[in-house]
C-alpha cells in the first residue's frame, strides 16, 4: 500500500469535492481524494455540464427552423441523434479529464475506489471488492453527492422509465415524453426534448412550474412553454406506469385534467437523496436528517474532524454553492483569518431552458414575508434593442429592493442569456450594493444588461426605455 498518512482527505470528486482539494493543496495541506467513479462528480458527468451541450444542440435544432426570420432557407433539415449524444458525452470526457489534470498540477493525491470512514481519522478504500488503501488524516470531508429521487409506483426502468442518466443517451428522440416534475431539471429536459421534436408533457405536484422561482417568473415561464407548445399540469400527480405495447400508459391524478396518458418515455425529475449509505456514518456522531448530513455554518458534523459539503449537505443543490462550501470548509480548517460562512441568499440559481431563467436572493413574496417594505421594478426585454435585434424580444427583469434602505433583496430574470446575467446582481448583492450605485453604474449600449438596469430604475419610478 502507498503511503497513508495526510492532512486532509476528501471523500468525492465531485464539483465540491475536487475544489476542496485543489484549495487545501493550494493551502499546503498533504491531501487524497478518493473517488469510486468518475472525476468531476455527478455535475461534470451526468448533469450541468453534458446537459449543456445537448441543450446548446437543441437551440441549434431551434434556430435552424427559424432560418426566413433572418433571410435565409435551408432544405432538408435533419439531426443525428448518436452524434448530439456523443459530442455532449465528449464534452464531458473532456473536462473530467481536465479534473484530472487539476488534481496532478496541485499533487493532490486521487485514490480510485470506494471509501468509508473506518474508525477516527481513518478512511478505508475498496475496489471490485478487495481493499485497495487505507488513509489516515486529521480531517476528512465527505463530499459523496447525491442521487436520483425515486417515488412508489415510478420506478425507473433505463428502457421507458428514464432518470437523468438515460435521458442524456437516447437511442433516439422518443416523439412523445412525459416529464415528472418541472424543477430546473425536469424543465431542462422538457425543453430539451420539445425543441428536438417530441410532444412533452410536463406533471408538476405544486401549483406552478419552476416553484422555487419568483411567483411572477413562474407564471412567465409556464405560459412561453405552453405556447410553444408544451403541455403543464400543475397541482397533479402520476399515481402509475404501466407498459403498454412500445408505449408508456401513465395515471394522472389532480389539477382538474386527470386520466390516462400514453407516451414513448417518461423521466422522472422529483428531486434528489443523499448518498449517506455505505460510507461508514454508523458508529459516529455524524447526524443524518431526510437523507442529508447535518453540519453547521462551517461544513462541520457531529463527529469532530468530519466534516461534509455539496449535494450531501442539503438545498440548494447547485455546483457552485458546493465549490464555495469546499473552499469554505477548507480555508476554516487551514485557519484563513478572513473566511466566512456561506449566505445563502447570494447564491444564484440556473435554469438553461428556452427562455432560460435565473435568479438571486428572496422573491417578492419571501421579502414581504421576511417583513421589508419593498420596491419592485419590471422591464421587458420587449423594450431591449439587442434583445429586438437577436430575434429574442420574451423576457423579464425583476427587482426587489428594501424600500427603507436601498439593498437589493432579489433580482429574478427570464429571457435569452439571463443565466450569464445573473452575475451582475450577484455581484451587486456580495458588495452590499444599494439601488444609489446601480442606478449610477454605466451599462454599455447595445446590450441585454441594460435591461437589469432599466429594472433597477423602474424600482423608483425612473425607467426611460419604457
Amino acid at each position: 500500500m502507498a503511503e497513508n498518512s495526510f492532512d486532509l482527505i476528501v471523500l468525492g470528486g465531485g464539483p465540491g469535492g475536487y475544489v476542496a482539494a485543489i484549495r487545501a493543496a493550494q493551502l499546503g495541506m498533504k491531501t487524497a481524494l478518493v473517488e469510486r467513479e468518475h472525476l468531476g462528480g455527478i455535475c461534470l458527468n451526468w448533469g450541468c455540464i453534458p446537459t449543456k451541450a445537448l441543450l446548446r444542440s437543441s437551440e441549434i435544432h431551434h434556430l435552424l427552423h427559424r432560418l426566413d426570420e433572418f433571410g435565409f432557407s435551408a432544405k432538408d433539415i435533419r439531426f443525428d441523434a448518436g452524434k448530439v449524444v456523443a459530442r455532449s458525452r465528449a464534452v464531458a470526457k473532456r473536462l473530467s479529464d481536465g479534473v484530472a489534470y487539476l488534481l496532478r498540477k496541485h499533487k493532490v493525491t486521487v485514490v480510485d475506489g470506494h471509501g468509508r470512514l473506518a474508525g477516527k481519522g481513518r478512511l478505508a478504500v475498496e475496489k471490485d471488492g478487495s481493499l485497495v488503501a487505507e488513509l489516515e488524516a486529521g480531517h476528512i470531508i465527505l463530499a459523496t453527492g447525491a442521487r436520483a429521487r425515486t417515488l412508489p409506483g415510478l420506478k425507473p426502468d433505463g428502457e421507458r422509465v428514464w432518470t437523468y442518466k438515460e435521458a442524456m443517451v437516447p437511442a433516439a428522440i422518443p416523439k412523445s415524453l412525459l416529464v415528472v416534475g418541472s424543477g430546473a431539471i425536469g424543465i431542462e429536459f422538457a425543453s430539451f426534448y420539445h425543441d428536438m421534436g417530441s410532444e412533452v408533457t410536463v406533471v408538476e405536484v405544486l401549483d406552478r412550474v419552476l416553484p422555487v422561482e419568483d411567483e411572477e417568473i413562474s407564471a412567465f415561464a409556464r405560459k412561453s412553454f405552453e405556447k410553444q407548445g408544451i403541455k403543464i399540469h400543475t397541482g397533479a400527480t402520476v399515481a402509475a406506469v404501466e407498459r403498454s405495447g412500445e408505449n408508456v400508459i401513465a395515471r394522472i391524478e389532480g389539477g382538474g385534467e386527470g386520466g390516462e396518458l400514453a407516451v414513448e418515455r417518461v423521466i422522472l425529475a422529483v428531486g434528489i437523496v443523499g448518498n449517506v449509505e455505505g460510507i461508514g456514518l454508523e458508529d459516529t456522531g455524524v447526524e443524518v436528517e431526510r437523507s442529508h448530513v447535518v453540519v453547521d455554518e462551517w461544513l462541520r458534523t457531529g463527529e469532530p474532524g468530519v466534516y461534509a459539503i455539496g449535494d450531501l449537505v442539503g438545498p440548494p443543490w447547485l455546483a457552485h454553492k458546493a465549490m464555495h462550501e469546499g473552499v469554505i470548509c477548507v480555508e476554516r480548517i487551514a485557519g484563513v483569518n478572513d473566511v466566512h460562512p456561506l449566505d445563502l441568499h447570494n447564491i444564484p440559481s440556473c435554469t438553461y431552458c428556452r427562455p432560460q431563467v435565473a435568479s438571486v436572493g428572496l422573491t417578492e413574496k419571501a421579502a414581504r414575508e421576511a417583513g421589508h417594505e419593498v420596491k419592485i421594478g419590471h422591464f421587458p426585454f420587449i423594450g431591449n434593442g439587442k434583445a429586438i435585434a437577436l430575434g429574442e424580444p420574451e423576457g423579464m427583469v425583476k427587482t426587489v429592493f428594501d424600500g427603507k434602505t436601498g439593498e437589493l433583496l432579489g433580482a429574478h430574470m427570464i429571457g435569452a442569456e439571463v443565466t450569464e446575467l445573473i452575475q451582475g446582481y450577484t455581484i451587486a448583492k456580495t458588495l452590499e450594493t444599494t439601488e444609489w450605485e446601480l442606478i449610477r453604474t454605466i451599462f454599455p449600449h447595445p446590450t441585454l444588461s441594460e435591461t437589469m438596469h432599466e429594472a433597477v430604475l423602474d424600482a423608483y419610478g425612473r425607467t426611460i426605455h419604457f
